[in-house]
């Protein structure tokens, strides 16, 4: 029997179980692990990465015929994701003060403004 022909999907149960794995070291390293913070951050960061290559390889078909598509596919949507965040994160911090005491903040100088043409 042909590998195309199998019909047990023996790729798709190692990597789902791999996924599995990984979550469940991840949520461990964070409840019950005891590790420094810093440790706590790098070893979810290198057992995000492996997990995201078990997903794009047995679940993405990366390595098959037509793979030079899927990875096209993926460097644009990675630029689409790029863009988002840099333009997101230079929207969110180009010129914006969190400083309310100036006179946009209508804190005091409005509720005292309001006071007077009640009164």
């Amino acid at each position: 029997m042909s590998a195309e022909n199998e019909k047990f999907p023996k790729q798709h149960i190692v990597g789902f179980l791999g996924s599995l794995v990984l979550t469940l070291a991840a949520a461990w390293a964070v409840v019950g692990s005891g590790l420094p913070t810093h440790w706590i951050i790098i070893s979810i960061m290198v057992m995000a990465v492996v997990q995201a290559f078990i997903q794009l390889f047995m679940f993405m078909h990366l390595t098959e015929k037509n793979g030079s598509i899927q990875v096209g596919n993926m460097l644009h949507a990675f630029f689409i994701a790029a863009v988002i965040i840099a333009g997101s994160v230079w929207t969110m911090s180009f010129g914006f003060s969190h400083n309310h005491s100036d006179n946009g903040g209508g804190g005091e100088e409005m509720q005292m403004e309001e006071q007077e043409h009640n009164h």
